[in-house]
């Protein structure tokens, strides 16, 4: 392995985790800005049931290729540890079997996805009007998924070879590709959300194909290499037990989804669903740094724990959850204080800029203190103890999320959904807290 990837256990922690952290978020950065975008066309262009049924949509593509994600997690969490003891070999047949358990799984959940589209599209809350749009949307970018699954798979790979700025441009050129290719086939060919699924797609395979053209090239030192996708069940049962966070993380997203659509309609109709939507975009838009501080998070503690060097994944806990917290308190003061302005370039639809602002605002109020659940529950996962991290990944969706959205509103109708996500925040924070303060305390002495 060549030099960059020994810099992981060598160079100073705050500035290796600023320089695996810069281009983590800015990729994240443009991945947002490449779905604002999406929603503000499709919002502008198209209309609220578009946004509605993208908003149904795409926790779906994101459930088929969180296979891929969950796989590339599992088995880079792997490959940093080989890489830190000095392991290349494993690092090398961990990597094959990485690929042909994307491969195998992606199509078998992309055949189940087509097959039987129209049931889980009314299982994930599209109901009214939203139906015909949402099935539209739905059977184009389907056929992306399997390329997104790869992609999704290769970039945490990348970030554990030492090689940030790559796993930024996964990220980057199929956001550009599809902010692109939705001007052409929304505005000026009139496709309506046939054309935004299209350009959805076809930004999916040119992530896909990234992906492949760098484990080809001479700029990585994993290859693509036949001979290593032949399953070993021993790296097999480790890549799932750690992959499988993430899978079953996405999978509880999903049913959290499913039961916000469901609220949302009940409580507030299809228009409630839009709000979620912009909510949702705004969300992912304004938290890209602290999310990428927990990527560049991930390959650094994970060198550092291979290699027995305790001290230096104490700082990078520390200096990581230090440098979140102060970016997501200047989101927060940030969001508390335009709201109005945030929604605005969403829609200029009157109800929507009624309802969405102060939702927006009551989403947020936990933002603060939302970098230790991260890092917490990154942390177990880096260092390939998958209880845990399970345990403290579904620590907000799952556990505490989910059964305040089906309670909260009974009392406190569509408001209870946006107050259920900073009570959440703050009680998973917490128990994260905790956890976390055990490991330092038990275990990196």
């Amino acid at each position: 392995m060549d030099r960059q990837v020994n810099t992981l256990g060598t160079e100073k922690v705050s500035k290796l985790i600023l320089k695996q952290a810069i281009p983590a978020s800015i990729g994240i950065l443009i991945m947002s800005i490449n779905m604002i975008v999406d929603t503000i066309f499709v919002g502008r262009w198209i209309g609220v049931m578009a946004i509605a049924a993208i908003t149904i949509v795409l926790p779906i593509a994101f459930l088929i290729s969180s296979v891929g994600m969950g796989i590339g997690i599992g088995g880079s969490s792997i490959i940093s540890r080989a890489l830190g003891a000095r392991n290349n070999a494993k690092a090398f047949e961990v990597f094959g079997n990485q690929i042909a358990l994307t491969i195998l799984l992606s199509i078998c959940t992309f055949i189940m996805g087509s097959c039987c589209s129209l049931p889980v599209l009314r299982l994930f809350g599209a109901n009214g009007d939203i139906v015909s749009p949402a099935s539209q949307y739905f059977q184009v970018i389907i056929w992306g998924v399997p390329f997104l699954a790869f992609a999704m798979m290769g970039n945490p790979v990348i970030r554990a070879l030492g090689k940030p700025n790559y796993a930024m441009f996964t990220l980057i050129f199929p956001a550009i590709a599809n902010i692109i290719l939705d001007i052409i086939f929304i505005k000026f060919m009139d496709l309506g959300i046939y054309g935004a699924g299209l350009a959805t797609s076809i930004s999916y395979g040119v992530s896909g194909l990234f992906i492949f053209w760098f484990f080809t090239s001479k700029n990585s030192q994993l290859r693509i290499l036949p001979k290593y996708f032949k399953i070993n069940i021993s790296i097999l049962k480790e890549i799932v037990a750690l992959g499988g966070v993430t899978i079953i993380r996405q999978g509880t997203i999903s049913l959290l989804v499913i039961l916000l659509n469901y609220t949302l309609f009940k409580y507030g109709g299809e228009v409630s669903i839009a709000v979620y939507g912009i909510i949702n975009r705004v969300m992912m838009f304004a938290l890209f740094p602290v999310l990428g501080v927990t990527q560049g998070f991930l390959p650094i503690v994970g060198y550092n724990y291979g290699a027995k060097d305790v001290k230096r994944v104490k700082q990078t806990i520390n200096t990581s959850i230090l440098f979140g917290t102060g970016i997501a308190a200047l989101i927060f003061v940030l969001i508390m204080l335009f709201p109005t302005e945030l929604v605005g370039v969403f829609t200029k639809d009157d109800e929507l800029l009624e309802l969405t602002p102060n939702a927006l605002v009551i989403a947020f109020l936990a933002t603060p203190v939302i970098t230790t659940q991260l890092i917490g529950s990154a942390y177990f996962q880096a260092i390939g103890k998958a209880l845990p991290a399970l345990f403290l990944t579904l620590l907000k969706q799952g556990i505490f999320l989910i059964p305040l959205v089906f309670t909260l509103p009974k009392f406190f109708g569509v408001n209870g959904v946006w107050m259920s996500f900073p009570i959440a925040d703050i009680l998973s924070t917490l128990v994260t807290f905790i956890y976390l303060k055990k490991e330092i305390l038990v275990h990196l002495k």
